[in-house]
């Protein structure tokens, strides 16, 4: 607009408030997710087998169904910690799922087109970018992970009287393990987007990263004939964790401590893989 018009002015509308101020970057990425059929496809089929379960629990206080339905025991469905513990894994395979898809797009093309600097000449700092791009995996996975699986567990907690509270180390459970396993799995992707800028490419190293540290842990584990190896596992992290709240036998012998620390440090690694790429300047050579 040229000045001499003197029709300028400032903006007068509403501020975003500072503390919140990320949440737009979430807004924006979260905007195009169901766009694709193959993420609706993956979405909806995730949240089936928590429905199924739900039903189940709905079988086990109705008598006159089950006997409708000609089946003779004293429940459909047996609620115990290996229950949880297959809806869990069951729901966090479709979690990776989701990340594979989802994660390598949320910082590659910023990196790709140049944009970090238009972000940062902006009152919003590096910390708040990557934590606004990360809501949107984390509030995704969430809705996977650990809503469905506390769902589950105040359902069959409201149908059968002093259950919760009896059993409110399953709760726990899903509480850590899933926030933990969503965890690495943003941190993991955000930082594979920013070292690797084409978007497949960044998906199948996820992919290829999570099957090489369980394929190098068994590798470990054979010739050396130690649990060791599982501490560069993720996924066998997250299990044993879930095995040490839903009371399974846990063979490895890694306690829940060693196993959360194990996946922290995972993430401070990623954080400080990001924290080289995710810069106001860019380096041209």
């Amino acid at each position: 607009m040229a000045v001499y018009k003197r029709s300028y002015s400032g903006y007068t509308g509403k501020i975003t408030p500072r503390r919140s101020r990320f949440l737009i970057l979430t807004r924006y990425s979260a905007r195009g997710l169901f766009s694709s059929r193959i993420m609706t496809g993956l979405f909806i089929l995730s949240l089936i087998f928590p429905i199924l379960v739900i039903a189940g629990l709905y079988l086990n206080h109705n008598t006159q169904l089950m006997s409708l339905l000609k089946f003779h025991g004293d429940s459909f469905l047996e609620v115990k910690g290996t229950l949880f513990m297959f809806v869990m894994s069951f729901q966090g395979s479709f979690a990776f799922l989701i990340t594979a898809f989802i994660g390598p797009g949320l910082i590659a093309p910023d990196l790709t087109n140049n944009a970090l600097p238009l972000y940062f000449c902006r009152p919003i700092s590096r910390t708040e970018y990557v934590l606004g791009r990360a809501c949107v995996l984390l509030f995704l996975l969430s809705l996977v992970t650990w809503i469905p699986g506390l769902l589950i567990f105040g359902i069959q907690g409201t149908l059968s009287s002093g259950w919760a509270i009896e059993h409110l180390r399953i709760a726990e459970g899903i509480l850590v393990g899933s926030l933990l396993w969503i965890s690495i799995l943003t941190l993991l992707a955000l930082a594979l987007s920013a070292w690797v800028r084409w978007k497949l490419v960044a998906g199948g190293l996820l992919l290829g990263v999570m099957f090489a540290t369980t394929g190098f842990a068994g590798a470990i584990g054979a010739v050396m004939q130690t649990a060791k190896g599982l501490y560069l596992d993720p996924a066998a992290m997250v299990a044993i964790i879930y095995c040490n709240f839903f009371d399974i036998d846990n063979k490895s012998g890694i306690g829940t401590p060693g196993a959360c620390l194990s996946l922290i440090t995972m993430g401070a690694f990623c954080i400080w893989l990001l924290s080289k790429k995710i810069r106001a300047f860019q380096v041209v050579r």
